[in-house]
C-alpha cells in the first residue's frame, strides 16, 4: 500500500486545509466520470479516497502517523472503501470537491454514510439505426423493461392514508455505529441499519400495488435523440432515464448501444465513405460521364480517358459528419474495370483488330469441334 502522504501529494506536516485541497485536486483528476474506462485510475481514486479519510481525521491520523497502514485495522474506518466512517472526510467531500458544497446525495445521513434510498439501476438497450440515420443523426425510438415509480403511491412504498416512519433503531440516519474495546484503543465501526436496510425510514403498511418498493416493472419507450456520425459501437448515455431506485431512490442511467445497419452502396472508413464504380474497359479507355447517387442526391462525375483500374475520385464533404465537430468527411468513389467474360463473334473481332492495331500479342484459343478435328489433320 501506497503511502497516504504520498498519495495526496503532501508532506507529514500538511495542515487539514493542505491535505483538504491535495484531496480535492487529485479526486478531479482520478473520478471515474473524468477518466472514464480507465481501471487504473479508478483504484487510484479509490486510494486517494481512502488516504484522505485517514488523515482528514485527526484521531486515524494520529493513529497512522504512529503504526502506518496496519493501526487502522486493515479498514481504514470503512466499509466502502470512500468514507464516511467516522471523520470529516468521504463522499461528502468528494462531492465537494465536484459540485461545489452541497451536501452529499445520500439523504439525511449526510457524511455520515449510504442513508436514504439507493440510486436506480444503470439500463442497457441496443438501438438498430438505417445507414442514412447513422450519417445525419435522427430520432429514434427505444423500448425497454424498467422499474418506474409506483403511481399509487407516489413512489414512497406506504399504502394508501399511510407514511413511512422513522426507523427507532438508527433514528434515521439509516446507519448504526458500535465501539469495541482493541489494543489500540477504542475502534468505532459504522455499518447500514439491519432493521431499514440503511434507508432511515420502514414501512408500517406497504402500498399492495408495489408491496413496499415504491415502483413498479413494466415496458418504456424512449425517444433518443442521435448525434449525426454515430457508427455502430457508439454508446450513447441518457442521464437518469435509467430504472428508478426503490423508494423514491434517483433513477440510474441508460445507456444506448448504436448498432447500423449496411448498405448496399456504401460503407464507411472512419469518416469518409467508400463505394466502387463499375465500368467497361471501352469506358476507362475513352472516358465517360456517370449520374452517381449520394446519400445528399445526385452528383456528376467525369471519368476521363485512360483511367486505370483502382482510380480515386473524391468528392468534398460528401462523408460523414465528425461527431461531436465540425466539417465532414469525403465521399471515395473507387473504380473497377470489368472485364467482359462473354464475346459475340463480332465483338472478338473488334478486339482482335484494336491488339493488331497496337501491336499487342494475343492468343487465340478456338474450342470448335470442327477446329480440333481440322487440328487433327493437319
Amino acid at each position: 500500500m501506497a503511502d497516504f502522504y504520498d498519495l495526496l501529494g503532501v508532506d507529514q506536516h500538511a495542515s487539514p486545509e493542505e491535505v483538504k485541497k491535495a484531496y480535492r485536486k487529485k479526486a478531479r483528476e482520478l473520478h471515474p466520470d473524468a477518466r472514464p474506462d480507465d481501471a487504473a485510475a479508478e483504484a487510484q481514486f479509490k486510494e486517494v479516497a481512502r488516504a484522505y479519510e485517514t488523515l482528514s481525521d485527526p484521531e486515524s491520523r494520529a493513529r497512522y502517523d504512529r503504526f502506518g497502514d496496519s493501526g487502522l485495522g486493515g479498514g481504514g474506518g470503512s466499509s466502502n472503501g470512500f468514507g464516511g466512517g467516522g471523520g470529516g472526510g468521504g463522499l461528502g467531500d468528494l462531492f465537494d470537491a465536484f459540485f461545489s458544497g452541497g451536501g452529499s446525495p445520500f439523504g439525511a445521513g449526510g457524511r455520515g454514510g449510504p442513508t436514504g434510498p439507493p440510486r436506480g439501476q444503470d439500463l442497457e438497450v441496443v438501438a438498430d439505426l438505417a445507414f442514412e440515420q447513422a450519417v445525419f443523426g435522427a430520432t429514434v425510438p427505444v423500448t425497454l423493461r424498467t422499474a418506474v415509480a409506483c403511481t399509487d403511491c407516489n413512489g414512497t412504498g406506504a399504502g394508501s392514508g399511510t407514511q413511512p416512519v422513522t426507523c427507532a433503531d438508527c433514528n434515521g440516519r439509516g446507519q448504526v455505529q458500535r465501539v469495541r474495546q482493541s489494543l489500540l484503543g477504542q475502534m468505532v465501526t459504522t455499518s447500514p441499519c439491519a432493521r431499514c436496510s440503511g434507508m432511515g425510514q420502514v414501512i408500517v403498511t406497504p402500498c399492495p400495488t408495489c408491496n413496499g418498493d415504491g415502483r413498479i416493472v413494466t415496458d418504456k419507450t424512449y425517444q433518443v435523440d442521435v448525434p449525426a456520425g454515430v457508427d455502430t459501437g457508439s454508446t450513447l448515455r441518457l442521464t437518469g432515464r435509467g430504472a428508478v431506485g426503490p423508494r423514491g431512490g434517483t433513477s440510474g442511467d441508460l445507456y444506448v448501444h448504436i448498432r447500423v445497419a449496411r448498405h448496399e452502396r456504401y460503407r464507411r472508413e472512419d469518416i469518409n465513405l467508400i463505394t466502387d464504380l463499375p465500368i467497361s474497359i471501352a469506358q476507362a479507355s475513352l472516358g465517360t460521364r456517370f449520374t452517381l447517387s449520394t446519400l445528399d442526391g445526385d452528383e456528376e462525375l467525369a471519368v476521363p480517358a485512360g483511367t486505370q483500374p483502382g482510380r480515386e475520385f473524391v468528392l468534398r464533404g460528401r462523408g460523414v459528419p465528425r461527431l461531436q465537430g465540425r466539417g465532414r468527411g469525403d465521399l471515395i468513389v473507387r473504380v473497377q474495370v470489368q472485364v467482359p467474360t462473354k464475346l459475340t463473334d463480332e465483338e472478338a473481332e473488334l478486339l482482335r483488330l484494336l491488339a493488331q492495331s497496337r501491336g499487342e500479342v494475343i492468343e487465340t484459343h478456338d474450342k470448335s469441334l470442327f477446329s480440333r478435328i481440322k487440328s487433327a489433320f493437319t
